[in-house]
């Protein structure tokens, strides 16, 4: 995208592999959930070896290491979640599949909505890289179906897999899931600067709500937090959730905001004002406090109607499992 737009800049693609992509047997949730997938990049980020770095945005902490800022968050894939089925439950769906059939993800938010959706179901923790999962599933006959990310699935080019999208009665999406989020040193102007063209206004705007939300909450991969997000007709909706690990117990609701906001006709921030982690520089800075706002008075929404409690008994039970 950026070689598109700047065609007198060379850009080096430098691969790298985190400690999220190499432990491979312990569930996510149990091994220090922050910074999992983005440490070793932030480092080279900070050596100045590299001078951006993407990633997936739901692995992003909604606090970031001083100096650090997201600079640009692209047009988002589809958010949802999918489910790929075993080669012998093709056609199926999760309510078709067969009493106590055994449905894999490595997501406490996806068991939590999932058990409570379809209690007929068991739900069984599988890691590994997509490759990996999928190769679990066709190969064994462990699993019935697994859960991923439809956006996953899509940017490797494996959308035919997909057996079934998981509406938001089903399940609700992870914060910033679907989104690609370009981290950035904060004061490299130059580089802000010329990311800030890979901003998508709408995205934006429902990942600010969406992050302003769980960190409100204090929320992360070690409790259910899911939330689904629309901006339709200058008016941003969130809805947000928060579960116990069996989905026994949750609080949902949905809060609605006013954006006055067109990427075409309105100037853009001109100083570098922070919103949960996010430079946007080209989107103007009253939607995105607007936005901010929306996410801070839906969690303390929850919070008054006792999220607090939900979401600590989760996180002790996750780590007493």
């Amino acid at each position: 995208m950026l070689r598109k737009r700047y065609l007198n800049l060379h850009f080096e693609i430098v691969a790298m592999s985190t400690t999220g992509d190499k432990i491979l047997d312990t569930a996510l949730s149990k091994i220090g959930e922050k910074s999992l997938f983005t440490k070793e990049l932030e480092n080279a980020l900070e050596r100045n070896e590299v001078d951006l770095v993407v990633h997936s945005l739901k692995d992003l902490p909604t606090l970031l290491p001083p100096g650090f800022t997201i600079g640009a968050i692209c047009k988002r894939e589809n958010p949802h979640d999918a489910v790929v089925f075993h080669p012998k439950n093709y056609g199926k769906t999760l309510n078709s599949l067969p009493e106590k059939s055994v449905v894999g993800t490595s997501s406490l938010r996806r068991a939590a909505q999932l058990k409570r959706r379809f209690p007929q179901l068991e739900f069984r923790d599988i890691r590994g890289n997509l490759n990996t999962r999928l190769k679990k599933l066709d190969e064994k006959e462990d699993f019935s179906a697994i859960i991923l990310a439809a956006a996953g699935l899509r940017r490797m080019g494996w959308e035919n897999r997909i057996g079934q999208i998981l509406n938001p009665e089903d399940c609700l999406y992870a914060v910033g899931q679907g989104a690609l989020a370009v981290e950035v040193r904060a004061r490299d102007q130059e580089i802000l600067d010329m990311v800030s063209a890979l901003n998508d206004g709408e995205t934006v705007l429902c990942c600010i709500a969406e992050r302003a939300f769980m960190r409100h909450l204090e929320g992360g991969c070690s409790v259910p937090v899911a939330v689904n997000t629309m901006l339709k007709d200058s008016q941003l909706y969130l809805t947000g959730a928060v579960y116990s690990l069996d989905g026994s117990d949750s609080l949902k609701d949905t809060m609605q905001t006013s954006i006055n906001y067109s990427q075409q006709n309105e100037e853009g921030s001109s100083d570098d004002a922070q919103y949960v982690g996010i430079t946007a520089k080209n989107i103007p800075p009253h939607a995105q406090e607007a936005a901010e706002t929306l996410g801070v008075e839906l969690a303390s929404l929850l919070l008054s109607k006792g999220a607090k409690h939900i979401l600590s008994v989760a996180r002790q039970l996750n780590d007493a499992r």
